[in-house]
């Protein structure tokens, strides 16, 4: 595995190359003043965008999970289908200490509380240092699993899409402690799987975005049809090769949307990077 580089604030950069709660990340950063994005609901779409899916959890099963979270959209949609078989005992999710900031994503943590607090979960916060290792990153991860464990819980949730080697790396982590993962959104097709996504009412910010793959105006911006009609050919709609990164602010699961406003978009450690700014 490469080593994890946690997300530094705006102003001074980072990337990591994994962390148990994503997949692939880049980092970024942002500059654009927009009104407060507030959302706006619907709940539609059926389960035909996902046909061929992983089947990955037993409806009779009646131990809750956990569910590692980015704040993004792929852990978003995980975490809205396992909701359909299984209670879920809370959101885990790695924040850079030094910064205050969702690692990799760099998303502001009250932001992450916000969302946390309208999607009705218990937010567990593992803490890690600016430029930490793998071995203490796992060292942290391993702790907050062996926790949950602890309690019962024994079966993780993951947003991963198509990339063996992260589930492979997950899979080894949790298989020392005598747990294991659930990819309830693995193997599907990614075109369907955000048009599902947009279908359903969710609504996600693009907060990062690699420069190798896109410009900057892919940053600092909702994630729609336009967005999607504008990508390049060969990039992933869903980002799952490390195109873009989200954070998704209202949805079907959502008590209320988490508003906010676009801050500054700069360039760092050879990303770009949009802040997103609470609302007061």
């Amino acid at each position: 595995m490469h080593t994890n580089r946690n997300m530094a604030p705006l102003g001074g950069a980072t990337r990591y190359k994994v962390n148990s709660c994503d997949r692939v990340v880049a980092r970024q950063s942002a500059h654009l003043r927009e009104p407060v994005f507030m959302g706006g609901r619907h709940k539609a779409g059926h389960d035909e965008y996902f046909m061929g899916a992983e089947v990955t959890s037993d409806l009779t099963n009646p131990q809750p999970v956990l569910s590692c979270w980015s704040g993004g959209k792929d852990s978003c949609l995980a975490l809205y289908e396992i909701q359909k078989e299984r209670a879920v005992a809370g959101l885990l999710t790695t924040v850079t200490r030094d910064f205050d900031r969702i690692s990799m994503h760099g998303v502001r943590r009250l932001l992450l509380q916000r969302q946390a607090e309208s999607l009705g979960l218990p937010l567990h916060e593992v803490f890690i240092a600016k430029g930490a290792s793998n071995d203490e990153y796992e060292a942290a991860m391993g702790k907050a699993f062996e926790s949950f464990r602890q309690q019962g819980v024994s079966e993780i949730v993951f947003g991963d899409l198509f990339l063996e080697d992260i589930r492979a790396y997950r899979d080894r982590l949790l298989a020392r402690l005598q747990m294991r993962g659930l990819y309830p959104v693995w193997d599907r097709n990614t075109a369907r799987t955000i048009r599902k996504f947009l279908d359903l009412g969710f609504k996600t910010a693009v907060v990062c975005v690699d420069p190798k793959k896109l410009d900057r105006s892919f940053v600092g911006r909702v994630l729609d049809d336009q967005f999607l009609s504008q990508l390049p050919a060969g990039i992933d709609p869903c980002g799952e090769n490390g195109e873009f990164h989200t954070f998704v602010f209202d949805g079907p699961i959502f008590r209320r949307p988490v508003a906010f406003t676009f801050g500054e978009i700069v360039e760092r450690d050879s990303f770009w990077f949009a802040d997103l700014v609470p609302a007061t």
